[in-house]
């Protein structure tokens, strides 16, 4: 009689089964934290604990409690109610910023991989001198020339990230153009744009979603950024980059006040980063034989 060995693991059972494992893990732990955001955002709406821009002077740095969950600010105003209030502008932010990104960096990669080869590697070499600099970095740089306010940083935001959604989506395009499908089109008359439209762009649209992911942390970071050092969202509108503004000159007698809303942007940045892994394994067509 015999027997099967125990160490033996089943066939198919390997590295990419455990890779698509990790995947999902992802995609869920990802999606659960970045629906938090959103839901504080979206209830910020109808519904806060109390006025977030109310200064109450008689309530100033009190503790979490009953009454003030997390606490009050130097200011006497409630951070929670800060925190629903600046999740909302983060979402706002980021969602018009990359809708920018998106807007001009989709239709650049897509031509750029449908010119002729000299000019789309031009423009290649172009997009990826401005890929150099941190997104981050170019856009402090553009707020800093436009000047402050919310719109301001979303152009700013916007514009810094293009680069990426072109080089990305130009990629993805190069290798959907070379398919047979799409060589047939071609030879059956099918011109440049219908060959973009009906088959190049849905084909791209999976790498547009896991890059939107990854741009809207940046984008959360940008946003940040740019209030704590005056460019972003002007007062009385609270944004976590302006309570972290606001908290600096109390970090050593109260951290509380700084470290709220930095647990707030980690949060949702590590939440967008494993929504885009999970969603990469998803939709990445260069990521089909590893799953």
């Amino acid at each position: 009689m015999s027997t099967i060995p125990l160490d033996v693991a089943p066939e198919g059972l390997g590295p990419s089964v455990r890779h698509g494992a990790r995947g999902r893990v992802a995609l869920l732990v990802g999606g659960a934290l970045v629906a938090c955001v959103l839901l504080a955002a979206l209830v910020s709406f109808a519904w806060t604990p109390h006025d977030p821009t109310f200064v109450d002077a008689g309530a100033r740095l009190r503790g979490p409690g009953a009454e003030y969950w997390l606490g009050t600010d130097r200011f006497g105003r409630d951070l929670v109610s800060q925190l629903m209030v600046g999740a909302r502008t983060t979402v706002y932010v980021g969602v018009v910023a990359v809708g920018v990104a998106a807007l001009l960096g989709v239709p650049l990669g897509v031509a750029a991989a449908m010119a002729p080869r000299w000019l789309g590697e031009l423009v290649m070499r172009a997009n990826d001198l401005l890929l150099a600099f941190p997104a981050l970095l170019l856009a402090v740089m553009l707020a800093a020339v436009l000047g402050a306010g919310t719109g301001v940083a979303m152009i700013a935001i916007g514009v810094s990230t293009v680069p990426a959604f072109a080089r990305v989506v130009r990629a993805g395009s190069m290798q959907v153009l070379g398919s047979e499908y799409v060589l047939a089109a071609r030879a059956a008359g099918r011109g440049r744009l219908g060959v973009a439209v009906h088959h190049v762009l849905p084909n791209v649209a999976g790498l547009v979603v896991v890059q939107s992911s990854v741009s809207f942390a940046i984008a959360v970071l940008a946003e940040a950024a740019l209030s704590f050092l005056g460019f972003g969202t002007p007062p009385p509108t609270p944004s976590w980059g302006r309570m972290l503004l606001e908290s600096q000159s109390m970090l050593f007698t109260d951290p509380r006040l700084a470290v709220v809303p930095a647990v707030a942007v980690a949060v949702a940045v590590l939440g967008l980063n494993l929504l885009g892994d999970g969603l990469r394994d998803r939709f990445d067509p260069r990521l089909e034989g590893r799953r």
